[in-house]
């Protein structure tokens, strides 16, 4: 079969987890559950802190920020996966699969930068406590926030353009558990070099420029805190941030390893797993690290619960 462009192939054929696939029912309960509950997690938080007025602080508007950018960044992908789990016909349009590493591309770099603002909000908290009101107010956060989702919506388009343009061949099954940049260039009939230098050149700058601001914001944290005199203050002040950098060491952690890298050539095994990792697992584990490292969020919690149950009681009598 002769090589044809993009505008004559009709749709890719998503792999999914072929190597598991004698027990794709139990996975897909697994997958389903786990969607759930982050669904739930991440929707709790960023309801609690949205409707408690203990909690209208410059930290926790960055949480709720971020619980509400995982409930799209998995619902970029998940449904998806889940679908491909009961179906034999594992098939995504051509437009549909561009939308969709658009959009996870998209919200990832928004993620990649909303980290970045909460590590500056922690470094202005704890190395400059006295002019810390002043410099993070709520004009300061919501021009962050918006500024965190507008550079990362325009980071991906020249790489999608790129892609978009490429000649595809006659076989079309992507070897991942979603529509992605480097499957996809694995595809294309002609040399991707300009591809894969431009994505790992776009990769680079994102994920190590905002990981590394992080990394020096948390250095000067650390300096800080152990000139505290106390140990209980110290334990105080870091306790501030030790949900925030968890989840930058697990998110940064696989995303490093995924897309900072010149190849074309790829471990299918070790990029399902890293795939898992930042597109499933982090999202999952969000809720339960802010929730269970942060006494004031655990207590606004339970207010909100006990004053929905008040009411509910009221409304019975």
């Amino acid at each position: 079969m002769g090589p044809r462009n993009h505008s004559s192939l009709a749709e890719f054929v998503l792999l999914g987890f072929p190597r598991v696939a004698h027990i794709r029912g139990w996975l897909f309960v697994l997958l389903l559950l786990a969607y759930l509950f982050t669904i739930c997690g991440n929707m709790l938080i960023f309801l609690v802190i949205r409707l408690d007025a203990a909690l209208h602080t410059p930290m926790y508007h960055f949480v709720s920020i971020l619980s509400f950018l995982e409930l799209w960044y998995t619902a970029t992908t998940i449904p998806k996966m889940l679908a491909n789990l009961l179906s034999d016909k594992k098939t995504i349009s051509f437009s549909g699969c561009l939308l969709q590493t658009y959009f996870f591309h998209s919200l990832g770099a928004s993620e990649c930068y909303l980290l970045t603002a909460m590590a500056y909000d922690r470094y202005l908290a704890i190395c400059r406590p006295l002019h810390y009101p002043a410099i993070m107010t709520p004009m300061l956060c919501a021009k962050m926030a918006a500024g965190c989702w507008t550079c990362g919506f325009l980071c991906p388009i020249s790489e999608v353009i790129l892609v978009s343009q490429l000649p595809f061949c006659g076989y079309n099954e992507i070897q991942h558990i979603f529509c992605d940049f480097p499957p996809l260039l694995s595809l294309a009939c002609k040399d991707t070099s300009t591809n894969v230098l431009v994505d790992f050149a776009i990769n680079a700058f994102i994920i190590l420029i905002t990981f590394l601001f992080i990394m020096v914001s948390y250095g000067r944290i650390i300096g800080t805190v152990l000139k505290i005199k106390t140990i209980a203050g110290r334990k105080k002040a870091f306790s501030t941030c030790a949900s925030h950098l968890t989840v930058v060491l697990i998110f940064f952690g696989s995303i490093i390893f995924m897309y900072v890298r010149l190849k074309e050539s790829y471990s299918l095994t070790l990029d399902w797993t890293l795939a898992v990792v930042y597109s499933v697992l982090t999202p999952l584990v969000n809720p339960i690290i802010y929730s269970l490292r942060n006494k004031d969020l655990i207590k606004a919690i339970k207010r909100t619960i006990f004053r929905k149950g008040e009411r509910a009681s009221a409304t019975q009598h």
